[in-house]
């Protein structure tokens, strides 16, 4: 009687261990995947900027920040002597995601968009351009956003380094 009693304990025990030890293969797999998912978007998150002079202190200039949470904020100014209005600031707000090396971004028309963020980059992908950690020349590339389509015209074929 005392035997079957120890063998059913030890039983017990067993299928307590195999549960215990999937819920932390399971846990575990789980932290691996999200600090997987965390570092890849880290490579893609911080600031960007692209500045266009010209003769006679024309200047065009670009800021995008992609925030680690997923979100971005963009900037256009632009000064043109002569130009009608001389000075103007463009903004555009929403979210991105990123694919391998590609980088896509949405606004939404009722949360994004107001009297200030008029830019809308529904649809808009950029390609993440950075050298290829094999390359061990002394080739220089600079990291940056490649914009290969947007509804905004001007920011297609825009390149913006990472500062």
């Amino acid at each position: 009687m005392n035997l079957i009693l120890n063998g059913l304990l030890l039983r017990k025990l067993l299928n307590l261990f195999k549960t215990i030890l999937m819920k932390l293969i399971i846990t575990t797999f789980f932290l691996i995947f999200n600090l997987t998912l965390f570092a890849q978007s880290n490579q893609f998150a911080g600031d960007y900027i692209r500045t266009l002079t010209a003769e006679e202190n024309n200047v065009i200039e670009y800021k995008l920040t992609l925030h680690q949470d997923g979100t971005f904020l963009f900037h256009s100014y632009s000064k043109i002597n002569g130009g009608m209005p001389p000075e103007v600031n463009k903004y555009g707000k929403g979210k991105w995601s990123a694919k391998d090396n590609l980088i896509t971004f949405s606004t939404d028309k009722k949360q994004d968009l107001d009297e200030k963020y008029t830019l809308d980059f529904n649809n808009s992908i950029a390609r993440f351009v950075t050298k290829n950690p094999r390359d061990k020349s002394d080739k220089v590339v600079k990291t940056r956003l490649a914009f290969v389509e947007s509804k905004i015209s001007w920011m297609q074929r825009i390149d913006i380094f990472k500062v």
